[in-house]
């Protein structure tokens, strides 16, 4: 009689915590890109630091912008660093950064590398039990990404140029009028599509 009354209490706490609608037992994640860099406006300071014509490859290890051993860094090829660096062919070339130029004239000395950093955090917000049951769905995104670009002839860098978002904040939001019964005429009609 005892595991039933404890079963019976369980069941019961469960449904407390469904009507409740305990946002504590919504799903939330995380995407890092390992980096030494904890914001953007970090990577940006490092990157500032990067002088043309002056800071060599090994500098750039020491300030975080490792060729070599840095995750999610790009080798990029020559006809796609000159598509890049030169949006039109009706552009001169002296009208262009004396990096990009010497790069260009470079050719396949000179190569490019592209740095993607970014952290994000998905947190699930609202109702537990209309999340659950795929009624409405409320993610919020916040986070920051970088990108940045060096060009590097001779294992000298000649070019810099960076990009992202400094800050992101966002709210996704899903509204299913069937719940969990959302799915299922879609699924129907590919089951239909296919036959």
């Amino acid at each position: 009689m005892a595991p039933l009354k404890c079963i019976s209490h369980f069941f019961a706490c469960i449904a407390m915590c469904l009507l409740v609608g305990c946002a504590g037992l919504l799903p939330k994640g995380k995407a890092d890109t390992r980096s030494p860099f904890d914001s953007f406006e970090a990577a940006e300071q490092a990157l500032s630091q990067v002088i043309p014509y002056k800071t060599k490859n090994t500098d750039l290890r020491a300030l975080g912008f490792d060729l070599v051993a840095s995750d999610n860094v790009t080798l990029i090829s020559y006809p796609t660093v000159v598509a890049r660096l030169i949006p039109s062919s009706s552009v001169a070339l002296d009208a262009v950064d004396p990096g990009i130029r010497d790069c260009v004239l470079a050719q396949k000395a000179c190569q490019a590398f592209e740095f993607v950093i970014a952290q994000q955090r998905r947190q699930r917000e609202g109702n537990f039990l209309m999340d659950w049951l795929n009624f409405r769905r409320t993610t919020e995104v916040t986070g920051w990404s970088f990108s940045a670009l060096i060009a590097l002839r001779h294992d000298v860098v000649v070019f810099t140029s960076y990009g992202g978002e400094r800050s992101t904040h966002r709210l996704d939001q899903q509204t299913n009028p069937l719940g969990p019964l959302q799915g299922v005429g879609e699924a129907t009609a590919a089951a239909l599509v296919k036959n």
